[in-house]
């Protein structure tokens, strides 16, 4: 929570608890809401001994996690939990939009310096701005996030700057310090501020930390969109840093974008969408909820306000928040929609970065709904163990990562704050408890690769330090235990610590605001803020209420024409259930029909239609029936198919804290029926290809064998180490940097003969996978692991049972025909004359549209009526949908 010393704000001491309101004589009276008590959820209170046992516990972990990377990662940038080492840019395998939050500038450190003094670690903090004094340095050549770089490093800097000053002025630390932070701070400012230079205002997505925007060769200023929170999520540190130094230029660009991003807000639904184009303005997503791509956002309106004391920015926040809470908030749920359109949901399905939300409501001072949605999540979180990536309305697994995200946290501490209930204590314990069962590794934490099998990612985000651990500590600790009054500061979305004694430092105006108008604040649209509730869990038809109209809308604008058929095509069109991707034949309508095949070098395929290649407007309807049946064929095939399988390392030192994410076979022990999966110690076979007998068979019998792929089928290599007397085999792939990271699970099919002669389990990881148990086998000699279904608790013991929900994969029953479905796990068989003679149960759900194809007289023979919704329209709102996993990873990841 934040607190002032301004003369325009004011405490208000409400009975269940102290909630900080601000408001200043311009302030609407909507803003100032009472904490209603029937909302409230009390429960026993916890003693106050048991608050300081899980006060230390978040200091134990936080001491794992910053020494494990000290002394296995730094200086670089992140920490790789799982094989115990830093990532470094451009010396691991890229992970795309993802790297671009790295620059060579030890980002975990900077990130972690308030947490330090927070936590009353005064010494480790000077220890760690010395060595960030001496070791860091700004001007790589290396191209970074304008976003990541200003709120993990800037806003890491200055909230370094903030808490040395403070210890400084106490008179017993940081005695020596001469704001060094704070000149490294303008330095990066001064480095981000090329990125400004556009006719808008509105920052480029990336920069050179050494040459600013140059050009296509330092892969700069050719960019064209960037995501609303990217560009609004500014204000807080460039207008902390013109503030500290004097120098107006930082505040004032911030300002700038801001005013640009509110002018291009939908006039009439007053929403932004989720991506914008910097030199246009024109919206390229118009999607809008409070989840990835905007959230930070609105969050920044709020926060500035309190921040700087600019009663415009919280004028803008309230209208925004007005829309959102008539458009978005269904309580307990936070769904997209249309800017154009605000009545039509634009996804089924809500992201785990929305989680913040319950927090801001709080400092908008609107309790009931923050306490609604805060309970959804929760629910989610204790049905999965993690908020994953992101999850239905009927809180089904979506996407199933997990990578240590702190929203939740926050929004648990905020809640506390302001209402004082015990419950949300008993929430933070929850987090604390799955952190330590299911994350806990011997080299710090590792994010989760899927939160239904407890598969790891070699990944520790420096966000975790930086915000879980703060708000956690905050959530269980008394005000004797901190080093200083949290209610001075304000926190940033990455949980940075900036004074609100900023907001008596005068600032030089160096351009226009825009102005809001009387008549924007009194539109009679927005004359309500509290939402309507609802049933916590709502019924379970609901999503499909949502997508059945969607799907009848698709067959009305697509209906079959009574034409006679051009030559050549003188029989019903391809069916999608008739397909065989090796037949010549098929594969000539497929072109007839516009449509191409594509293999993919792991073995799916790609189908992907032009519509102005088919040979006519007839043949790419029917392209376009078959696209759409194939997708309901490899849909149901999905659910028809074995979820992800987990190999779980459960020797020392590991005790089953790695898991990794592994892909089953169509034949032999099907894990999923076993109650205690398969325990054994691994070897390798020889030859490691299994594809002859084992010359080590007597070492191999008993243990699990391990396998390289390659050379011959998988049900070979299965009867080979079963002859051998393996209890299991574990198949590594031999395509180095392979992952399960960037390419979907498959399982592994037979060689065509009946296979009900293999009898033992046999499961398939990805490269990098793979190479954490074989270097964990190199160092240790004696490594034993558990093949399941999922991760075991870190005893041994089966987890908890769940609901068969929890393991689902995501419904692919949605409003529009998908496009592409990355989630996919495909049947594919092994080696060359398999992968040259792919089946029709190959066909992968791999398709693509490209709806920018079907113009002119086609569109209008695939529409049925001009008011009613395209195929394409359809399409190209699904491709959106689709899309906005990376989206997301660009965003905040």
């Amino acid at each position: 929570m934040v607190g002032s010393s301004s003369s325009l704000r004011h405490r208000w001491n409400l009975a269940m608890g102290t909630l900080w309101i601000f408001y200043s004589a311009t302030m609407p009276a909507f803003l100032l809401l009472l904490l209603l008590g029937p909302s409230l959820r009390l429960s026993d209170a916890m003693s106050r001994d048991e608050r300081h046992k899980l006060r230390d516990q978040v200091v134990e972990m936080f001491d794992h996690a910053y020494q494990n990377y000290m002394e296995h990662a730094y200086p670089a940038d992140e920490l790789m939990p799982l094989t115990c080492r830093g990532r470094v840019r451009g010396q691991e395998p890229s992970r795309g939009d993802v790297d671009d939050a790295l620059g060579k500038f030890s980002l975990t450190l900077i990130d972690t310096l308030d947490t330090l003094v927070l936590l009353n670690k005064t010494a480790e903090f000077e220890a760690a701005v010395r060595k960030v004094l001496s070791d860091v340095r700004l001007d790589n050549d290396i191209v970074v996030s304008v976003f990541e770089t200003n709120i993990r490093v800037l806003g890491g800097l200055l909230g370094g700057h903030s808490m040395a000053v403070m210890l400084k002025d106490s008179g017993r630390h940081m005695l020596w310090y001469r704001d060094e932070l704070l000149q490294m701070a303008k330095d990066l400012g001064l480095r981000l501020l090329p990125a400004f230079n556009t006719s808008s205002g509105l920052p480029y997505p990336r920069v050179n930390l050494r040459y600013g925007v140059r050009g296509p060769e330092t892969r700069t200023g050719t960019e064209t969109d960037t995501c609303t929170a990217c560009a609004g999520t500014m204000i807080l540190e460039f207008a902390a840093l013109s503030r500290f130094t004097g120098d107006p230029i930082f505040e004032a660009h911030a300002r700038r974008a801001l005013d640009f991003l509110w002018e291009k807000r939908q006039r009439n639904s007053n929403l932004v969408g989720t991506t914008i184009n910097i030199h246009s303005g024109e919206w390229v997503r118009r999607d809008s909820g409070v989840g990835a791509g905007i959230d930070s956002y609105y969050e920044y309106l709020l926060k500035a306000y309190i921040l700087l004391g600019d009663d415009q920015l919280l004028q803008r926040f309230n209208i925004h928040y007005a829309s959102i809470m008539k458009y978005i908030s269904q309580p307990p749920l936070l769904l997209d929609v249309h800017i154009h359109k605000p009545l039509l949901p634009a996804r089924t399905w809500m992201d785990s970065l929305l989680a913040f939300f319950p927090g801001l409501q709080v400092l908008k001072g609107d309790i009931r709904p923050a306490i609604e949605t805060h309970e959804m999540l929760y629910q989610v979180t204790k049905k999965h163990n993690f908020l994953p990536e992101a999850f239905t309305t009927d809180f089904r697994v979506h996407w199933a990562q997990h990578p240590l995200r702190p929203e939740f946290a926050e929004s648990t501490y905020f809640l506390y704050k302001a209402t004082r209930d015990p419950y949300y204590l008993e929430a933070g314990r929850t987090v604390l408890e799955n952190l330590n069962r299911f994350a806990r590794v011997p080299c710090g934490f590792a994010a989760m690769k899927d939160v239904r099998t407890g598969s790891h990612e070699d990944r520790m985000d420096s966000f975790f330090l930086a915000e879980m651990f703060k708000y956690l500590f905050l959530l269980f600790a008394d005000e004797d235990d901190l080093p200083f009054d949290v209610e001075d500061y304000i926190f940033t979305t990455e949980a940075h610590l900036l004074p609100l004694s900023l907001s008596t430092t005068p600032r030089s105006r160096t351009t226009p605001a825009v102005n809001t108008t009387e008549e924007e604040l009194e539109d009679p649209n927005f004359d309500w803020t509290c939402p309507n509730t609802r049933l916590l869990f709502p019924d379970p038809a609901f999503p499909r209420n949502l997508r059945d109209p969607i799907r009848s809308a698709v067959d009305k604008s697509c209906p079959r024409p009574s034409l006679p058929r051009e030559p050549g095509m003188g029989r019903p069109p391809l069916r999608a259930q008739d397909f065989m991707a090796n037949n010549p034949e098929h594969l000539e309508l497929l072109r007839r029909m516009g449509v191409s095949l594509i293999h993919l070098k792991d073995g799916r395929v790609q189908l992907v239609q032009h519509a102005s290649q088919a040979v006519s407007a007839v043949a790419a309807e029917d392209g376009m029936r078959f696209m759409q049946e194939m997708m309901e064929l490899s849909s149901q095939q999905q659910k028809e198919q074995l979820p992800p399988r987990a190999v779980q390392i459960i020797s020392h030192p590991f005790f089953g804290r790695v898991v990794l994410t592994a892909g089953p076979a169509q034949f032999g022990t099907d894990l999923s029926k076993s109650s205690t999966g398969v325990r054994g110690f691994v070897t390798v076979a020889e030859p490691y290809s299994g594809c002859a007998e084992l010359s080590n068979a007597a070492f191999v019998q008993g243990r699990i064998a391990l396998l390289q792929r390659g050379q011959c089928m998988f049900a070979e290599k299965a009867r080979h180490i079963q002859k051998a007397g393996a209890i299991g085999g574990i198949v590594i792939d031999d395509n180095e940097g392979s992952s399960s990271d960037t390419a979907p699970l498959f399982q592994m099919a037979g060689d065509g003969r009946n296979t009900d002669d293999i009898t033992l389990p046999l499961l398939f990881l990805f490269h990098k996978e793979g190479n954490i148990l074989l270097e964990a086998l190199k160092e240790y000699r004696e490594v034993e692991v558990l093949l399941s279904d999922k991760a075991r608790d870190r005893g041994g013991d089966r987890l908890e049972e769940e609901e068969d929900c929890s393991t689902e994969e995501k419904d692919h029953s949605s409003p529009a025909p998908s496009t592409t479905l990355d989630q996919s796990q495909p049947s594919t068989q092994e080696e060359q004359t398999e992968e040259s003679a792919l089946g029709k149960e190959e066909v992968k759900p791999e398709q693509t549209v490209d709806s920018n194809e079907v113009t002119g007289a086609e569109e209008e023979e695939l529409s049925d009526e001009g008011d009613s919704q395209s195929v394409d329209s359809l399409m190209a709102d699904w491709q959106e949908d689709l899309e906005a996993f990376k989206q997301m990873e660009k965003d905040e990841l």
